[in-house]
Parts: C-alpha cells; sequence; structure tokens
C-alpha cells in the first residue's frame, strides 16, 4: 500500500481515518509463530534509526537485524507518532530477507485516542500480523490486574475494550497490549507471554531498542 507523507496533523488524522476500517482486530495472527519481529525507532535530534530485530519465535534467538537511518519525516504531535516513525520501519520491513510471521511494535495498536496506533498503521501499510506492546498507558482505564505472570485486566476507553494490562512477571508492573492488525487480542498475549520468559518486556522490544540506540552511532547493518 503506498504510504503518505501528511504536511498538517489535519492531513495526517484524515489519513488515520481513511486506513482504521482496513483494521483486522480478530486474526489470523499465529499463536507460535516461527519468525517474529520487533521494531523500534531511537532519535538524536532531526536523525532516527529505525530498527527491526527477528528473532526465532521457539528459542528466541536472534536470527536477523537491519537497520535504517534517516531524517524525522513528521513533527512529534501525540497521538501521530507512527507518520515519524512508518517510512524508515517500512524500508527496514522491506529489506529483511524473509517476511516474519508476526511484528511486535513498542507502542499501541487500538489503544490509541483515535483506536489507530503505530501497530495499526504498520500493519494495515504491510498487512503483516502486528501487535502493540506499551510499557506504560496512554488511554484508557484499568483495574490493576492481579500479581502473577499471566494476570490480565481490561483496558477500555469510552466503554469499549481497547487492550488488556497483562502481568508478564511476578509483581513487577504489567505491559500494555493491544491488537494492532490481524492478531485477535487472545493470540496477542499469548505470544507476549511467550516473548517475556525472563524480564517484563518482550525479547524482541529488549533488541530492537539496543539495535536502534547503537544504529544511531555505528554503520550497523546499513544499506
Amino acid at each position: 500500500m503506498r504510504v503518505r507523507a501528511p504536511r498538517t496533523v489535519a492531513e495526517a488524522e484524515a489519513i488515520q481515518d481513511e486506513l482504521r476500517p482496513l483494521v483486522d482486530l480478530t486474526g489470523p495472527g499465529p499463536r507460535e509463530p516461527a519468525r517474529v519481529a520487533g521494531v523500534d525507532v531511537a532519535y538524536d535530534g532531526e536523525r532516527l534509526a529505525a530498527a527491526v530485530a527477528v528473532l526465532d519465535g521457539t528459542t528466541l534467538e536472534v536470527v536477523e537485524e537491519v537497520v535504517v537511518r534517516g531524517r524525522v519525516a513528521f513533527g512529534y504531535v501525540p497521538g501521530l507518532l507512527a507518520f515519524r516513525e512508518v517510512p524508515a520501519l517500512l524500508d527496514a520491513l522491506g529489506r529483511l530477507s524473509a517476511a516474519p510471521d508476526l511484528v511486535v511494535c513498542d507502542g499501541y495498536g487500538l489503544a490509541h485516542p483515535r483506536r489507530f496506533g503505530l501497530a495499526c498503521h504498520l500493519g494495515v501499510l504491510t498487512g503483516l500480523p502486528t501487535i502493540g506492546v506499551g510499557k506504560t498507558a496512554f488511554v484508557g482505564t484499568y483495574p490493576e490486574p492481579g500479581p502473577e505472570r499471566g494476570s490480565w485486566s481490561e483496558l477500555t476507553l469510552d466503554g469499549d475494550v481497547v487492550g488488556r494490562v497483562l502481568r508478564t512477571r511476578d509483581g513487577v508492573k504489567p505491559v500494555f497490549v493491544s491488537v494492532g492488525h490481524r492478531v485477535a487480542l487472545d493470540t496477542a498475549c499469548h505470544n507476549v507471554l511467550n516473548l517475556t520468559p525472563r524480564y517484563r518486556l518482550p525479547e524482541t522490544t529488549r533488541v530492537s531498542d539496543r539495535l536502534s540506540r547503537t544504529g544511531l552511532i555505528e554503520n550497523v547493518g546499513l544499506g
């Protein structure tokens, strides 16, 4: 799908409104993906490094890495982060030797003021199953989940369920899981638990975060 670069906030919001009906909130995203990609973007002023780290879905070993460096494409506006990051992330994803079965974004999907966060945007443009895993709540309200790993509570916005607050480690702060595209919420949470065998955040997020930061200062995986 063609990427459109908005010049104003109004144009960006219009693009979100146009693409939002294309989001698939039910599936058939895989419960046991063979290749899971984490994506992240690091910034240094107007410079950025977009990273994609692909992990083996069973062993969680890194099987492929790509970093693309560039310039910020859109100003910082809450709720419009995708327009800063998507162009470079699409470039990085396009350089992979094979498409991943699942993409995990460090951010949000449906749990977004306009119900169209980065994970939705990236998923619709690529057609790939995509989920968002946020470190903190961006929108909505929720009761605290139980203290045990795997406990969860519903994240709601204006009376609608937009995600889950999921405990990935006993007694540790939860993460905020939302559907991006072509993955049901149950499946998204199942995958997040599989990706967090030792730490609070998914291994995909941890690896892609390190890779993007390194990419700002080193010529790693650049085309």
